[in-house]
């Protein structure tokens, strides 16, 4: 499947995250853990253990989150000359980014432009034009916004571990049907667990230290995997929140708020 160019027949949002995400070669991304929570080891301060994903939470940025993710999915190799990056016409990336629905074009490529701002001023990419066409070239830094080149994580220290997203995430829809709490929610629970700590438990209360965000967030969140691992007849029977249903992620991932 090949993503569209101007002049070409225009492909649809799906279609375009689902040629991207084929182009990538995997199935699925790496993320280092740090976007999500700052290890206590390397926290400046014990009482504040939020990662760069608390401030997508605390704006209600989830259009910003759905960018930063699929630009994440997208940049697969850092073997050319710009480093970690992903070249596309800004159309190409106004499909990515969820915003050509009910929009015309100028509106759809403003949107992308805000987000991009958005997304340099948290430090986490860089942009810039590319060639005569509208261009846009985004290259990763790190996920923790130190504005150091982006490498791949390979869990070797504590700051390169690293949780995996499926691409099941964007193909079976889930980007859809989870709002803001619930995506950061996903994210905590894949950061949380693994293949040798399948559960854990998460005091709501602890969370603005731990993450960044309210109490009633991370409650409005985990409800909003539990409604849709349910519709997978995913919840075990304690009433926790399984990630079996969410195709791609290894081990048995659950979490509940006590």
């Amino acid at each position: 499947m090949q993503v569209t160019e101007p002049g070409e027949s225009i492909a649809n949002e799906a279609d375009t995250r689902r040629a991207l995400l084929e182009r990538s070669g995997r199935p699925g991304v790496p993320i280092r853990k740090v976007f999500v929570q700052t290890p206590r080891k390397l926290a400046a301060d014990p009482n504040n253990l939020a990662g760069p994903l608390s401030e997508f939470v605390r704006r209600g940025d989830l259009r910003g989150l759905h960018a930063y993710l699929m630009i994440l999915s997208a940049t697969s190799s850092g073997a050319s000359t710009d480093g970690w990056s992903t070249t596309l016409p800004i159309m190409v990336w106004a499909r990515a980014f969820g915003t050509t629905a009910n929009a015309e074009r100028a509106a759809a490529t403003t949107a992308v432009s805000k987000i991009l701002h958005r997304l340099e001023d948290r430090r986490l990419i860089e942009r810039r034009r590319s060639g005569r066409e509208r261009r846009v070239r985004v290259t990763l830094l790190r996920e923790d916004a130190s504005e150091e080149p982006y490498t791949r994580p390979l869990g070797k220290s504590l700051s390169d571990r690293f949780l995996t997203l499926s691409h099941a995430f964007w193909l079976d829809g889930w980007h859809d049907r989870l709002k803001l709490p619930g995506l950061a929610m996903l994210l905590v629970a894949l950061h949380e667990t693994g293949p040798n700590k399948p559960l854990f438990q998460l005091p709501a209360e602890h969370t603005p230290k731990w993450y960044g965000w309210s109490a009633d967030t991370t409650e409005r969140g985990l409800a909003e995997v539990r409604v849709q691992l349910e519709s997978s007849a995913c919840l075990d029977r304690r009433g926790s929140v399984g990630v079996t249903g969410f195709r791609g992620v290894q081990g048995r991932a659950a979490a509940s708020v006590v």
